[in-house]
C-alpha cells in the first residue's frame, strides 16, 4: 500500500479558498475558509471554553443545508465582529441562503483567546473579515504566525509568559481511488493550546511550556497538570494551591474539507473522527480552558466512506498541527519551535 504524502494544503480540495488578514502590531488576525458554491458542513465541539456563533447551522436537522465556509478569529469573543464583514461582502456578491430576494450567507465561525500576548484590544473586526476575504484564493495556504494564528500561543500551565508561539498550519492529500477524480482530504489548524505539542509518530515534543520565561528548554505541561498544578476555574492563577501561573487563554481550532459525496450525519462523523488529532498531538487537549473545536465541509464530488475519509482528515489534521508550530516564528517576546531545546 502506498504511503500517504501530506505534501499539499486545504486548498487540495477543489473549490476551496482560504484568506487571510492580520495585526502584526495588536497580534491578532482572521482566517477565512471559503466554499463559496456551498458545502455539507459538521462540526465536533471538544474543548469547555468554545466561543462561537451559528453552530445551529451544522446541526443534521437544521433547514439549512449547506454552508459557505467557516471564520476563524483571534480577539475572543470581539473577534466575531470580524465575520460580519465577510458576510456583507460575501452577500454583495448573492453567496449565501436564498431567502427569496436576498441572500444570507451561512458562515460559522469560532474564535481564539490571545488577548494577552499583543494589544488587548485590538481585536478583529469587520473591515479585517472584509480584507481576509479579498486575499482568499485557491494557493497553497500561508501558514506560521498568520490569520487567526497571528496572537496564537501553545504550553500555559506555567503561563503566557513561559509558553511558546503557536500558529496556523495546514496539510492535504490527493489518493487515487479509481474514479474520474481522486478522493482530497485537507486540514487546518489554529494551534492556541494550553498543552504543549508533540509528534505523534516518535512521541518527542515540539512546542510548549518552558521552564520559565528566559529558559528554551520545555517543562512537560502534562507532568505539571497531573500533579494538579493548574486552576480549577477560569481566573484562578492565583489560587494559593497552584504553584504556577496559568493562563487559561487557549484554544485549537479547526477546518477539515474533502471531496466526498456525504451527508450532514456523516460530515458529523468525519468531524468527530478528525477531532482525535487533538489529543494525538495536544498533552493536555481538550481541557476546561481550551475551546478546541473542528469544523468539517465536502464540496460532494467523488463516492468515499465516511470512516475513510474522517481517519484521512485526521491524519492530515495531525500534519496541521504541527506545521502550526514548526511554521511559527518568535513573536510577542516568545520563541518559536525552532529555538527550544527539544523543539522540532
Amino acid at each position: 500500500m502506498n504511503e500517504l504524502t501530506f505534501d499539499e494544503t486545504l486548498t487540495v480540495v477543489g473549490g476551496i479558498e482560504v484568506g487571510h488578514a492580520e495585526d502584526l502590531e495588536g497580534l491578532t488576525g482572521v482566517t477565512v475558509v471559503l466554499c463559496r458554491q456551498g458545502g455539507v458542513g459538521g462540526v465536533c465541539q471538544r474543548g469547555g471554553a468554545i466561543g462561537a456563533r451559528q453552530l445551529s447551522a451544522l446541526d443534521p436537522a437544521h433547514i439549512v443545508d449547506k454552508v459557505q465556509g467557516f471564520v476563524l478569529c483571534g480577539g475572543s469573543a470581539f473577534g466575531m465582529a470580524a465575520a460580519d464583514g465577510v458576510m456583507r461582502s460575501l452577500a454583495a456578491q448573492s453567496v449565501g441562503f436564498d431567502v427569496g430576494g436576498a441572500v444570507v450567507p451561512i458562515l460559522p465561525t469560532a474564535v481564539i483567546f490571545d488577548l494577552k500576548l499583543g494589544d488587548p484590544t485590538a481585536w478583529p473586526g469587520a473591515a479585517m473579515g472584509e480584507r481576509a476575504l479579498a486575499a482568499a484564493s485557491g494557493d497553497p495556504v500561508v501558514q506560521g504566525c498568520v490569520g487567526a494564528g497571528t496572537g496564537a500561543t501553545v504550553g500555559k500551565v506555567l503561563g503566557v509568559g513561559c509558553a511558546t508561539k503557536g500558529g496556523l498550519g495546514s496539510a492535504g492529500l490527493r489518493q487515487d481511488t479509481g474514479q474520474d477524480v481522486p478522493l482530497e482530504v485537507g486540514a487546518l489548524a489554529v494551534v492556541n493550546a494550553f498543552g504543549d505539542v508533540h509528534d505523534p509518530s516518535t512521541d518527542r515534543p515540539v512546542a510548549g511550556a518552558r521552564l520559565g520565561p528566559d529558559s528554551q528548554e520545555l517543562a512537560d505541561s502534562m507532568s505539571i497538570a497531573t500533579t494538579g498544578r493548574v486552576p480549577e476555574r477560569f481566573g484562578d492563577e492565583e489560587r494559593p494551591t497552584f504553584r504556577g501561573s496559568a493562563d487559561p487563554q487557549n484554544t485549537t481550532l479547526a477546518v477539515v474539507a474533502v471531496n466526498a459525496r456525504l451527508d450532514a450525519q456523516d460530515m458529523t462523523l468525519v468531524a468527530r473522527l478528525a477531532a482525535d488529532a487533538f489529543p494525538r498531538t495536544i498533552a493536555p487537549a481538550c481541557t476546561r480552558f481550551d475551546g478546541d473545536l473542528v469544523f468539517a465541509i465536502t464540496t460532494g464530488q467523488v463516492t468515499a466512506d465516511a470512516h475513510q475519509v474522517g481517519l484521512l482528515a485526521r491524519l492530515a489534521l495531525e500534519q496541521s498541527i504541527l506545521r502550526a508550530v514548526r511554521h511559527a516564528e518568535p513573536l510577542g517576546g516568545l520563541p518559536a519551535a525552532r529555538d527550544l531545546v527539544f523543539g522540532g
